[in-house]
């Protein structure tokens, strides 16, 4: 039934029924009609300082609540903001939707030279984007808006993009338009494997003396985390994960390896003789799944994923199965409670090697922690971390050298409490993932741990977060340099100098060290509450200062510069950017 009304208002209207509760974006007239609609249906709006930070706002929200997280972007200017955001939340893999304006109708296809504040949005977003569509008519929102959200929910989550003209989102039309549930007009169940491809599942493992399951983020996607516990209970097998998929599982886990653990890692993988790969593309920071470090003559690889393109794109592989991994994992479990099987696993012969590298693994770690400093530790920091905040703590990771320290210390108390942008490795994310995260999970004490150089990329959404009241703890590792590239050239320059005395006099880097930003006084003229320290011993009652407060609070910590550029681990992090020899 037709209607007049806005183009913006029928958009607002569509992400209320799909069940959208909060857009982030900042407003600009060219979409009023859109935003101004959002509050008649109960959608809130939160409005960062910068546009590339709503759209890591949307993708941490959806990544921890599991809902569409939706941003939006003013044409021209705007959208080349939010394009940096955008290409990191389609890297790792999150559900956004990004709505964008321009100009008008009849200035693109092709576009009008001389044209203001415009650029081919819709072609340069397609680029990298699951799908970019363009609005052309009004009455052509409610059929675009179904496609997009049906590719929303379409194969591995990523960045939709929809382009509005901003006469068609201001301007009032006679527009038909018939208010649909979801499961009206896109698929709302998930597919299910082939019967014969988890009886195959059954017969490997029936045969196999080494096996292992290794996932990746599908598992976070397709909310299968019980599920795999339950697998692990009933087969008692290692299970190995992406960068990405920590905290799907706890680390104290029975028969789970830790991520960090990389010698263990590698001898797991070389060792396997079939590996069940859920929900993980075996990327390069899974070293592709390739000889040296995953055995490649005898490992058979069952890979099970949603995404087809996805199946054997980095390995051989001797099943590939596409399913959604939840629906894989229920399949196999009532195989599993079906019947009683004798597999004939092997893993018990390694039992003392497993925990003598486990050993060794937390030996050298706790070396590194007890080193002495003149200035604050960055591993007792996360130490420090661990003991004096909360189990329903979420960590917020961002930076080169404090991602590492972070990754490798931090003791996870809780399912889904960390996320950071593995796979893209993006400096500055994480001030603005903390607040989407703190917007997902309301009752968690939100905590982003953050070199000073990723802090500052976006220290202006602290002021977001105060004017939104968002309890977040920033805790800054300040070593006024870039200490990742920073080893990393000095081994370039000189090699022996850096390797005997770990670390070069100044004029000896090119362009490694900045000045002092003193991120306490800067959070305090934005109304966050403020701390500065160079030893550790007052952080027990900062933190419980921080945890008492009523919003933002920022802690900069002046942590030891050269202790803080050797983090652990580089030397492996370094031979995963080389290509490994198998196919």
């Amino acid at each position: 039934m037709a209607n007049k009304r806005k183009g913006g208002d029928v958009i607002a209207e569509m992400l209320f029924l799909e069940g959208v509760d909060r857009v982030f974006g900042i407003i600009d007239g060219t979409y009023f009609g859109f935003y101004s609609s959002l509050n008649k249906y109960g959608i809130e709006l939160i409005s960062p300082r910068h546009e590339t930070s709503a759209a890591h706002m949307a993708g941490a929200y959806y990544r921890l609540s599991g809902k569409l997280g939706v941003c939006m972007a003013s044409n021209g200017p705007g959208v080349a903001n939010i394009l940096p955001g955008l290409v990191v939340e389609e890297a790792e893999g999150n559900r956004v939707l990004v709505i964008t304006s321009f100009r008008r109708q009849g200035i693109v296809n092709p576009v009008r030279l001389g044209t203001y504040q415009y650029f081919n949005q819709s072609e340069t977003i397609k680029q990298f984007a699951k799908v970019s569509y363009l609005v052309t008519s009004p009455q052509r929102i409610p059929e675009i808006m179904r496609m997009a959200l049906r590719k929303c929910y379409e194969g591995r989550p990523g960045v939709v993009h929809i382009d509005v003209p901003e006469d068609i989102m201001n301007g009032e039309y006679e527009i038909s338009f018939q208010p649909l549930k979801p499961e009206n007009y896109r698929a709302t169940t998930i597919p299910y494997p082939e019967q014969n491809a988890v009886i195959k599942t059954i017969e490997l493992l029936k045969k196999s003396k080494y096996p292992i399951i290794h996932f990746g983020s599908g598992i976070i996607h397709a909310k299968a985390q019980n599920e795999l516990k339950e697998i692990l209970s009933f087969l008692k097998i290692p299970v190995t994960y992406s960068w990405g998929a920590r905290t799907v599982l706890l680390e104290n886990l029975d028969y789970l390896i830790p991520m960090t653990n990389i010698s263990l890692n590698h001898f797991i993988h070389r060792k396997a003789d079939l590996a069940i790969v859920l929900g993980s593309r075996l990327g390069e920071t899974d070293w592709w799944g390739r000889a040296p470090y995953w055995n490649q003559k005898d490992l058979k690889v069952i890979q099970v994923d949603i995404e087809s393109e996805i199946i054997g794109s980095s390995r051989n592989i001797y099943l590939g199965i596409i399913s959604d991994v939840k629906a894989y994992l229920e399949s196999l479990l009532h195989y599993l409670k079906k019947d009683t099987f004798n597999f004939n696993f092997k893993w018990n012969e390694f039992n003392e090697k497993i925990k003598k590298l486990n050993l060794l693994s937390k030996e050298k770690l706790s070396k590194i922690a007890n080193q002495k400093t003149k200035l604050v530790h960055p591993a007792q920091l996360i130490l420090a971390c661990n003991k004096y905040f909360p189990d329903n703590t979420t960590y917020v990771i961002d930076g080169g050298n404090t991602a590492v320290w972070s990754q490798f210390y931090l003791d996870i108390k809780q399912e889904n409490s960390m996320i950071s942008t593995y796979k893209f490795g993006m400096l500055g994310a994480g001030v603005s993932q903390a607040i989407g995260a703190s917007y997902a999970k309301e009752n968690d004490v939100i905590v982003c741990l953050i070199g000073d150089g990723a802090m500052g990329f976006h220290p202006q959404e602290i002021e977001t977060a105060v004017r939104n009241k968002r309890k977040i703890i920033y805790i800054v590792f300040c070593d006024k340099q870039w200490g990742m590239v920073k080893i990393n050239q000095s081994f370039a320059l000189r090699p022996l100098k850096t390797l005997l005395f770990k670390h070069l006099s100044p004029e000896e880097n090119i362009n490694t060290d900045f000045g002092d930003i003193d991120f306490a006084k800067l959070a305090e003229s934005m109304g966050a509450k403020g701390f500065r320290i160079n030893q550790l011993d007052n952080i027990k009652e900062i933190i419980e200062e921080c945890l008492n407060f009523s919003h933002c609070s920022v802690i900069h910590v002046d942590v030891d510069p050269v202790k803080h550029m050797w983090a652990p681990g580089l030397i492996d992090f370094k031979k995963m950017h080389l290509e490994p020899s198998g196919k």
